[in-house]
């Protein structure tokens, strides 16, 4: 069965560098290196021409530094080219591309799946005994630790997240991630969300206490040409190390036809925590169509940036090459499992969290034409941001549009589907009631809206003004409807200073039946 959204991780134990043999370097060019603290793609036969492949010399130079502690540095202005080669650079020391271009050809590729650079840890993971069940928000599990680690619990007997639509699917194994300290201590920050009564697989990864920094950089990938199909390509820099900053590092995408197979990122942030990119600039890819689950026609999901069981991920002050309200190119960003996801002063065309996330924030930026998408727990905050999207946050229909816990939007600008006529509405989704999604489905409980302005100047000629709510199930007309998975509505809207550009009042919803218990109350 196509899947749209892969969970996709290389294992750094399955990757080898493979790069040109160190055994040859002489005493003196060790020492020579260790002396500088550093080493350059040069000194492993780089070229740097933009012609000859220099991924061998790449690998090798990284291989070396890791063994050494050293640094690596490309060379200024070097520009290296990187053909369809099965072979990945682990980048296990602060590294810094500088003014180096790296030309990524995607045309002709070994394996679609193989990462060219792997940001990894040289601790290693390792499973734990004696943990047969959880429960949320667990504060401390009866256990010690040798240092701060990464949980990772499965129980593959229970199936969450059973997709709806047209990428329908049997759903995904009941799975979490989570901080513990040594002493068996759980971060609140970032709680277990789920009961877990079985558990088939949990497993620590040790939290690196030393920041990477990977600097500069400008990347250009040479699009695949396969057909369009669910056959997604992670050319990428993937990062499954904790404590991790990635700052001035660009990549753009050249030589997208009329089909194409999608991305899996290329910023790929998986298994880790406290990872920040910064002041970066991304590319959005262009959007393909293929025939779905359901076998119709659907629209692939492609992207430049993927989070992927990570926590406390930052991206701070970071942009996109393309324009954030072209429909031509697919939502930049995509996460899965995660939790305390911040996007700051940032221009995009899209957060989105597929398969949940607990606690998210979105302040001092600008999100484009795929707007907010999430489904989750915990508290999703949107302050001081333009969001032009359909709707301020669409809840996802196909994972059953809910978010458990809180919404506060706060001193934002809402301009409808990007200024096109539209009738607007600001919290958007659908929910029938009729479909199993593996978990209770809930609206936020509670939704603050201050200071919020709506741009509705452009809107049709039957129009009624914004609604809090669109029309979350068409079907519920009155109330003899019967839910057989009962959605659990909002209890609470509080609305201070909302203002439209239409003049016209906020109301709740087109469909009045649905929401006629919700509080609305207005200062």
């Amino acid at each position: 069965m196509p899947v749209r959204f892969p969970l996709l991780w290389i294992s750094e134990e399955t990757i080898q560098a493979s790069g040109q043999s160190l055994a040859n370097l002489s005493k003196e060019n060790v020492a020579k290196f260790k002396a500088a603290g550093s080493v350059h793609y040069s000194d492993f036969g780089a070229k740097g021409d933009g012609k000859t492949d220099d991924m061998d010399a790449i690998a090798t130079t990284h291989e070396f530094a890791n063994e050494h502690d050293l640094k690596v540095k490309a060379d200024d202005g070097a520009s290296y080219y990187i053909g369809g080669k099965e072979q990945t650079a682990i980048i296990q020391t602060d590294t810094d591309f500088g003014t180096a271009s790296f030309l990524i050809d995607d045309r002709e590729v070994e394996n679609r799946n193989a990462p060219v650079f792997l940001v990894s840890s040289s601790l290693k993971p390792y499973k734990l005994e004696g943990i047969t069940s959880l429960k949320r928000n667990q504060k401390k599990i009866d256990i010690t630790l040798p240092s701060s680690s990464l949980i990772s619990v499965t129980n593959s007997n229970e199936m969450k997240y059973i997709r709806f639509g047209l990428n329908q699917n049997n759903g995904a194994p009941q799975t979490d991630i989570f901080l513990m300290d040594k002493d068996g201590n759980v971060d609140q920050d970032a709680p277990i969300i789920w009961d877990f009564d079985q558990i088939t697989e949990i497993t620590a990864l040790p939290i690196d206490e030393k920041t990477l920094t990977i600097t500069g950089g400008h990347f250009t990938t040479i699009a695949n040409q396969e057909e369009s199909k669910y056959n997604y390509y992670s050319r990428n820099i993937s990062i499954q190390r904790s404590n991790v900053i990635v700052d001035f590092l660009e990549h753009h995408v050249t030589g997208e036809g009329d089909h194409g197979a999608p991305y899996n990122g290329f910023i790929n942030i998986s298994k880790a925590a406290f990872v920040t990119v910064k002041n970066t600039i991304l590319t959005g890819h262009k959007t393909y169509s293929t025939i779905g689950a359901a076998g119709k026609p659907v629209t692939m999901g492609t992207y430049d940036i993927i989070v992927n069981r990570a926590l406390n991920v930052s991206f701070i002050n970071c942009s996109q090459t393309n324009n954030i309200d072209d429909s031509m190119y697919w939502g930049i960003m995509g996460s899965n499992y995660s939790k305390n996801l911040l996007f700051d002063t940032c221009i995009l065309s899209r957060f989105d969290a597929h398969m949940g996330v607990a606690n998210a924030t979105i302040r001092n930026s600008t999100l484009g034409h795929m707007g907010i998408n999430a489904i989750g727990t915990g508290t999703f905050t949107v302050e001081n941001s333009t969001i032009r999207g359909r709707s301020l946050i669409n809840l996802r229909s196909d994972y059953g549009s809910t978010w458990e816990g809180k919404l506060i939007i706060r001193d934002c600008t809402f301009i409808p589907n990007g200024g096109k006529t539209y009738s607007a509405s600001l919290i958007n989704g659908y929910n029938s009631g009729q479909h199993d999604f593996g978990y209770t489905c809930y609206m936020p409980e509670q939704i603050i809206i201050e200071n919020l302005k709506i741009d509705d100047s452009n809107h049709p000629e039957d129009y009624q003004g914004p609604a809090i709510f669109g029309n979350f199930n068409s079907e519920k007309k009155n109330d003899s409807y019967i839910e057989k998975y009962p959605y659990v509505l909002t209890k609470e809207v509080n609305l201070k200073n909302v203002t439209t550009l239409s003049g016209k009042e906020l109301r709740v919803s087109e469909n009045e039946v649905m929401f006629k218990n919700v509080k609305v109350e207005r200062k």
